[in-house]
């Protein structure tokens, strides 16, 4: 198997938690959101290093958090871009030369399920690029500018996306590459390949694989925590 490399994204200012602190270093039962989801990814044998990008004023503690929660995967803490896409192509330029593979993931997803992660990573390898998502449980609809409905697309149909997504890494610097290129903006790497022309599989996963962006996610997280993944996957 080729080397598998993570780059796990946290350089948003987390404005809609409408904390002063951004949302990857707020406490989550006795470590930092952020810390949950490196060690996760971590104590994955099949990992073999791990690129943080994060915010240019939070380089500095995150290379404490490297340290003090002997965080030996991490080779790199990056100061992050303008946008997300920025900062993914940032961590993909300081990949191993020899990294196969590629996992991105949200810093603010710490409750991802391993098996979840191995069924992502395994779709990837036999087919190129997989990402998680869970079906969308509530009717949605298209609204326009004006706030009217516009439409109603068939719920089975849709589908929430999560992170890891999984890519061959020269297929997702492609289209990174392409993206660059083309001064394209997408809203994850999943959109970036979809434009390359190949195709993206969905894996399911679960509905507590959430990522934690409001107020009303904290009391969510710490009964995830408490009750479903328990400290000891942490």
């Amino acid at each position: 198997m080729g080397k598998l490399g993570v780059i796990i994204v946290a350089a948003g200012k987390g404005s809609r938690m409408g904390t002063a602190e951004s949302k990857q270093y707020l406490q989550l039962g006795q470590k930092p959101i952020l810390v949950h989801t490196l060690q996760l990814f971590q104590n994955i044998h099949e990992v073999n290093e791990i690129i943080l990008v994060v915010g240019g004023n939070d380089v500095e503690r995150c290379t404490g958090y490297v340290q003090s929660y002997a965080l030996s995967k991490v080779t790199h803490v990056l100061a992050g871009g303008a946008e997300r896409q920025d900062s993914v192509r940032r961590g993909l330029e300081a990949l191993e030369r020899d990294t196969e593979w590629v996992l991105v993931h949200d810093g603010v997803r710490p409750f991802v399920k391993r098996e979840h992660v191995f069924e992502c990573l395994a779709m990837a390898k036999d087919r190129n690029a997989a990402v998680l998502a869970v079906p969308v449980k509530d009717t949605i609809k298209i609204v326009d500018t004006e706030k009217r409905i516009q439409s109603t697309p068939d719920r089975r149909s849709l589908w929430a996306i999560q992170t890891p997504q999984a890519f061959r890494l020269s297929l997702l610097q492609e289209a990174h590459d392409r993206a660059s290129q083309d001064d394209f903006m997408g809203t994850d790497d999943a959109m970036l390949v979809e434009r390359t022309g190949t195709t993206v599989h969905v894996v399911e996963g679960d509905y507590y694989n959430i990522k934690i962006t409001t107020p009303e996610d904290l009391p969510w997280a710490e009964w995830i925590l408490q009750n479903v993944r328990g400290e000891g996957q942490q």
